[in-house]
């Protein structure tokens, strides 16, 4: 619509009235927008200088409270116990999760007190986790036909969604999914992750590896139609001891549990294997049999930050599941955003669809690429990865930091100019910019001990503790950067020798370390050892000029006796080297 006459002189995108929701239409006590135009209308043409000072004192309010974040905290124990009592006094003891309906998975509240459980060896946190992953699982919001998590629910019991699926939920469930099982060792928390990793691969990338952003709720205007069942459709499908079976498997009842139809869930079993055979037969018939019965639309624009959230979640299941596929998916992925998301200086977009990359990558964009070449270089050792990192991280320092007041603005330096700039800080249905880029700061400096990366780093945490210490519990992202600082680190160089560089073609190590028969015992550590807190650094022949570029320091480690050789260290502590991990 066009701006009118009288607005077009002086229209300068200052903000005249504040809310947070208006229906069209007024009524129930609410203005309605259509009312709302006509009375600034009016306004205008009455109080024009009025107006213009309302957005003038709302836009100095706004840039004084948005923009001046100038508090700033020591990084201490007191403050992450604080977000793990806040936690514990919000939780569902019943049914999992925090806080009442409608309930969001928010899964990096469970990475945290994971990691947190972890390195205290608390087993009260250990177990919010994990009764939180189980209940989640066992109701509607996890499709148990096609895989993969609806965005929230809106009851206690996880039973009833709203059917969105995202893929930011799904990449960081599955993260959480995948490290509980590295702690716990619990084979359900596994097969739950391949689920989610199966239904993305399946549904939700684009053949250039490459993933899209989400699945509609709707279908023919209707939510959840495509999710739900009858026991007259399942007897359509199944046989008669197969349909009786499926029905009283996932409670598909007559009298339904949404709109006289049933979700299917396990709300009511008292053992849970997904790794049944016949369920997992009679399930693929359901699901051929959902595909063709009602379309779903599909949103296939492909986010640089979303979709490195699930370039991290494929690499950390090569870790974990030492499955060398997840991997490539990761590294294609990786691929995509390199070679239709940034430019030749260096700069990230947005989103891409249709052939065209549009809108200059934001703080999250950097912030989440940065985590994930992180996660991929854990999951390959290959240096490509670890530079592309530090080098997003300089371009972040350099269009993005704050040098007044510390932190990092949501929009960089080149971007349109807003009437302030935002700092985004809080974790809510999704990490903030500013959490994520204090978490892989503080292992960026941990890994190449570089004095100007350390000193951001503890800059970025005081920045981050100011903004949390109100109510840290909704900013777990940032606590998870703050137990990076907090607790011990681990170190573990490794330094293949010549000879066992030499029993794999120097062209697949190049490309892959990992790939090298003697990581064998390596791989294996990794995938069986949770530690939130631990670095692994690999040094190859063909690799060493180009790490030590990086990594200074790794020009002093050496393999002894011609052997693969191990450094074991503590906060960069080493003990004596082995040849034996």
């Amino acid at each position: 619509m066009a701006i009118p006459e009288v607005l077009a002189n002086v229209y300068d995108a200052k903000p005249i009235y504040v809310t947070t929701y208006l229906p069209k239409n007024t009524g129930y006590g609410l203005m309605g927008l259509m009312d709302l135009l006509t009375r600034v209308h009016e306004d205008w043409i009455r109080n024009q200088d009025e107006l213009m000072d309302i957005g003038s004192s709302i836009t100095q309010i706004m840039k004084r409270n948005f923009e001046g974040q100038t508090d700033k905290a020591d990084v201490t124990k007191d403050l992450v116990n604080l977000a793990v009592s806040q936690l514990k006094q919000n939780f569902d003891h019943d049914y999992g999760g925090f806080g009442n309906e409608p309930k969001f998975p928010t899964p990096h509240n469970l990475m945290f007190l994971l990691a947190y459980s972890s390195l205290e060896a608390d087993e009260k946190t250990l177990f919010m986790v994990e009764n939180t992953l189980t209940n989640m699982y066992k109701g509607g919001i996890y499709d148990h036909i096609g895989y993969g998590f609806s965005r929230y629910s809106t009851d206690a019991k996880w039973l009833i969604p709203h059917f969105e699926k995202m893929l930011y939920d799904n990449a960081l469930l599955a993260i959480a999914y995948l490290e509980t099982y590295q702690h716990t060792k619990n084979s359900l928390y596994r097969v739950i992750a391949t689920q989610i990793l199966e239904y993305i691969h399946r549904e939700m990338t684009d053949m250039e590896g490459g993933f899209y952003s989400a699945q509609d709720a709707d279908s023919e205007g209707v939510e959840g139609k495509y999710y739900v069942f009858t026991p007259d459709e399942i007897n359509s499908v199944l046989q008669n001891d197969d349909a009786g079976f499926f029905c009283n498997y996932f409670n598909i009842t007559k009298e339904g549990s949404f709109e006289g139809s049933s979700i299917p869930n396990r709300l009511h079993a008292t053992e849970l294997n997904p790794e049944n055979e016949r369920v997992s037969r009679l399930c693929n018939y359901i699901y051929r049999y959902r595909q063709n019965r009602y379309k779903l639309h599909k949103d296939d624009k492909i986010l640089t930050s979303w979709n490195s959230l699930m370039i991290s979640a494929y690499a950390k299941a090569a870790i974990i599941l030492q499955c060398k596929e997840y991997a490539d998916i990761a590294e294609r992925a990786v691929n995509f955003i390199n070679t239709k998301l940034i430019d030749k200086d260096g700069r990230l977009y947005v989103r891409y669809r249709d052939g065209e990359a549009a809108n200059n990558g934001n703080l999250d964009d950097y912030a989440f690429l940065c985590y994930a070449l992180l996660c991929v270089y854990d999951a390959t050792f290959n240096t490509i990865y670890l530079k592309q990192a530090i080098e997003l991280m300089d371009k972040m320092l350099l269009d993005f930091w704050d040098d007044i007041n510390e932190g990092f603005f949501l929009t960089g330096n080149d971007s349109e100019e807003l009437i302030y700039r935002p700092k985004e800080v809080y974790d809510g249905a999704i990490p903030s910019g500013n959490s994520v880029a204090g978490y892989v700061l503080q292992r960026i400096a941990h890994i190449t001990t570089n004095s100007k990366y350390r000193e951001y780093a503890d800059k970025q945490l005081r920045f981050l503790a100011g903004q949390v210490k109100n109510h840290p519990a909704s900013y777990c992202f940032a606590q998870l950067a703050f137990l990076g600082a907090l607790y011990p680190s681990k170190e573990i160089i490794c330094v293949v020798s010549n000879k066992d560089d030499n029993i794999t073609t120097a062209k697949t190590i190049k490309r892959n370390p990992r790939e090298n028969p003697e990581f064998e015992e390596l791989k294996k550590y990794m995938a069986s050892h949770y530690n939130p807190n631990m670095t692994v650094i690999v040094k190859t022949k063909q690799n060493e000029e180009e790490l030590q570029k990086i990594v200074k320091y790794i020009k002093d480690y050496h393999a002894i006796d011609d052997k693969t050789t191990y450094y074991i260290c503590e906060d960069h502590h080493c003990h004596a080297p082995t040849t034996k991990l």
